[in-house]
């Protein structure tokens, strides 16, 4: 009873994520913001459904058994857990706000929290200033755990998966080359990966407190940073702190995130951090960001009027680092700069960040499969018969990999462009469709027009809010592991 079995390990990671409501519950607490009824209501359902599942998988599995979950099961799985989750943490949202006498319906609860657990950064929410800390850091914690990956944790934490968690790791992680492994253990490669993401997010969190912010600001936005998710507790995101120095030390959080939390774990497993300068897809996100930084900049002085100084530099870079790494922090309202900027960031949002990290979009692997595959059709028509193999970083990438990568571009441009349709079906603006359907399925957040930096998602239809929704789990999931989910060779035996 295949079905069953994964019953049981999605009810195990239902119950450990049943334990993270007790941040919010602790943070009101401790703030006395008045706020932890809304989360102790939905904690205990999350638990009971939890173990009820549990319970159910039990009945024809044993699941402390090492037995193993194929293929089949760990994209089942991942797909139950990137639905059902949101929905249970939209519950304190529908909560909160019915108790204040503004109800969030279903759809915007929801839209709030896979926006978070996908760490996409668009919001439904206004007055975020004057929200209680307790539901300012569950969406930042959110993001936080959405980051690394749910499942991430589970195989890093549940005894239960045993050999299974190679299918559930090569289910939730992103990139062309996710079949090789780290380590001969899944599950220490899984906690070598939230090592580094942790000892990284305490970094971030030190840092930011050094540079001014109050230690629950540090905390939100270490955990909106390091996820590459951009939610703020203010309504002017990042800019509500006008400091140079905090935007610098975010500058460097971001590129930090936009890499490889995998070659960083190698790097120091093997002692060797030169190995992360060596790594192509390293170098090409980081050139990538910085170059286009420093174009912006240009642009911002030689038709935006700005002065050719270190501020230019640093609001040009900020921006677009934020938007390139799929982060979604603004300093200010980039859509009144030059218009070659804003489209710019929005393209870059969509292959800057390498495989491995905690951004989204087509990846830096897949764009350097991609040139490599363009020049070599190329030299093919100079030298027909030469027999030249496309390499990154030394490795010869194999047949199958070069048409996993073709196969995903179409289908990212297909449903890229199936999305705004049905956005332009709505009756909204074809600039503000297309950004917002870049922005979902790239996990970035803001687009432009009405969604852009100085507005956000709250004026969008209950419809609209669906089809980014739609469009924010693809991203996360990276189309096809829940493509397939509607095939009907899935569900052949």
């Amino acid at each position: 009873m295949p079905l069953l079995r994964v019953a049981s390990v999605l009810g195990w990671i239902v119950l450990a994520f049943g334990l993270a409501f007790l941040v919010p519950i602790a943070v009101s607490l401790g703030l006395a913001d008045g706020a932890a009824w809304a989360f102790v209501g939905p904690m205990a359902l999350v638990l009971l459904l939890g173990a009820a599942l549990v319970g159910l998988g039990r009945t024809v599995w044993r699941p402390y058994r090492a037995s193993e979950l194929n293929v089949r099961d760990g994209i089942l799985l991942v797909g139950l857990v990137w639905t059902l989750l949101p929905a249970l943490a939209a519950l304190p949202f529908m909560l909160y706000f019915a108790g204040v006498g503004q109800p969030l319906n279903f759809s915007r609860a929801y839209f709030e929290a896979m926006s978070g657990l996908t760490t996409t950064g668009a919001t439904v929410l206004v007055g975020l200033d004057h929200l209680p800390g307790a539901i300012n850091i569950w969406r930042g914690f959110l993001q936080w755990l959405g980051g690394m990956g749910i499942l991430v944790l589970a195989v890093a934490i549940l005894p239960l998966v045993g050999a299974g968690g190679g299918s559930l790791l090569r289910a939730e992680t992103s990139g062309p080359l996710k079949e090789s492994r780290l380590t001969p253990r899944i599950a220490t490669t899984a906690k070598g990966l939230w090592s580094i993401y942790a000892a990284l997010s305490l970094a971030c969190l030190l840092a930011y407190r050094a540079g001014g912010m109050s230690w629950f600001d540090a905390w939100m936005h270490m955990f909106t940073t390091m996820s590459l998710g951009g939610l703020s507790n203010y309504d002017a995101s990042f800019g509500h702190f006008d400091s140079a120095v905090l935007e610098w030390m975010a500058i460097a959080f971001m590129l930090l995130a936009s890499g490889s939390f995998a070659l960083y774990f190698v790097a120091v497993l093997k002692r060797d951090p030169l190995r992360i300068w060596r790594n192509p897809e390293w170098r090409g996100t980081q050139s990538l960001m910085l170059g286009s930084g420093l174009a912006v900049a240009a642009v911002l002085v030689w038709q935006g009027g700005a002065a050719a100084d270190w501020e230019t530099l640093r609001r040009a870079l900020f921006n677009l680092v934020s938007i390139a790494s799929t982060t979604g922090y603004s300093s200010e309202d980039y859509t009144l700069w030059p218009a070659f900027a804003p489209w710019l960031m929005l393209f870059l949002s969509a292959m800057a960040t390498s495989a491995g990290s905690t951004g989204a979009g087509i990846k830096m692997a897949r764009l350097l499969i991609l040139l490599k595959l363009a020049q070599r059709e190329l030299t093919r028509i100079l030298h027909p018969r030469a027999v030249t193999p496309i390499t990154v970083g030394g490795a010869v990438v194999d047949q199958t990999a070069i048409q996993s990568v073709l196969a995903f571009m179409l289908i990212y441009g297909a449903t890229v462009l199936g999305l705004t349709l049905l956005l332009l079906l709505g009756g909204m603006d074809f600039d503000t469709a297309f950004s917002a359907v870049l922005a979902s399925i790239n996990n970035m957040g803001p687009g432009l027009g009405v969604v852009g930096p100085a507005g956000n998602y709250a004026g969008l239809s209950d419809f609209k809010l669906w089809v980014c929704s739609l469009a924010m789990l693809l991203g996360r999931l990276e189309i096809l592991a829940f493509l397939v989910l509607f095939t009907r060779a899935f569900w052949r035996k």
